[in-house]
């Protein structure tokens, strides 16, 4: 982590651009990606001033807003997966051998990778009904399995298609959420709905997730030309840093506030940029 000691700057829209003149960035996973994308382009308008010449377009699964100027586009590609769902006869199935979106995402100069909040989603808001792996169906498997073997044909995909001397490839991190008190030693608390103030100290008492540790191994053995932007502890000490009860949708301690962590998160992708 030897570009933490040597971050001696502050985020500077206005040399970002410049050094990033006619290049495109993309964004590309779930909400959490749209959240980093959403902190870029505030952090960038902000530099440029209202009156700059910003042009933008959305068609579903892809954003768009390019700084004309500059000719700099900043894009979001929403994929909670990485990998495929398709409709079949007997119903959606995530094919976690099958990744099909590639060709869209390989065109741009930077890329920066998600997919971790979905793993676990169950019930309505699963949107699949079976998984397929290695040619076979099922209802179900493990999670934390389904996620590596995922990663795992992720891995494939950029080792294959993505040259590492044009396209700069990153991996955003886990992202954590703090719905457990007793991970910032306050065993009361069910969300961080409270929480005003970052965690005071250097460590963490909640566990590095087992997300990451699955992540990390993916990226050593099969992906050494990403980039991994390990964001998890330094997020994890911001237990105030969610829109909490402000999220209309309800309590929300998973996304986090622009301004807030994601300008982080976008200083380190700036620095190893």
């Amino acid at each position: 982590y030897d570009f933490f000691i040597n971050i001696v700057c502050r985020f500077d829209g206005l040399d970002f651009l410049k050094k990033m003149k006619g290049k495109t960035i993309m964004f590309i996973g779930d909400s959490v990606s749209a959240n980093n994308w959403q902190s870029l382009l505030c952090l960038l308008h902000q530099a440029v001033g209202p009156r700059s010449n910003i042009t933008s377009f959305t068609k579903d699964p892809l954003s768009s807003v390019t700084f004309q100027e500059y000719g700099v586009t900043i894009q979001v590609f929403t994929t909670h997966y990485l990998v495929d769902i398709e409709n079949e006869k007997n119903g959606r199935v995530l094919k976690l051998d099958s990744l099909k979106n590639g060709a869209i995402w390989k065109q741009a100069d930077v890329l920066i990778f998600n997919t971790w909040l979905w793993w676990y989603r169950r019930g309505p808001k699963q949107p699949w009904d079976y998984i397929q792996s290695d040619g076979k169906i099922v209802n179900d498997m493990d999670r934390m399995a389904a996620f590596r073997i995922g990663l795992t044909t992720w891995a494939k995909w950029v080792s294959t298609y993505v040259n590492p001397i044009k396209t700069k490839v990153f991996f955003q991190g886990i992202s954590p959420f703090h719905y457990h008190g007793v991970e910032w030693n306050e065993p009361g608390a069910t969300n961080c709905g409270a929480e005003t103030t970052p965690f005071n100290g250097s460590t963490y008492p909640g566990e590095e997730p087992l997300a990451l540790k699955v992540l990390k191994e993916v990226l050593f053995s099969g992906a050494k030309s990403v980039k991994l932007l390990d964001i998890t502890f330094l997020s994890q000490l911001r237990k105030n840093g969610h829109p909490s009860k402000y999220n209309k949708f309800g309590m929300d301690c998973t996304h986090w506030c622009v301004s807030g962590v994601p300008d982080t998160w976008n200083t380190i992708i700036y620095a190893q940029l």
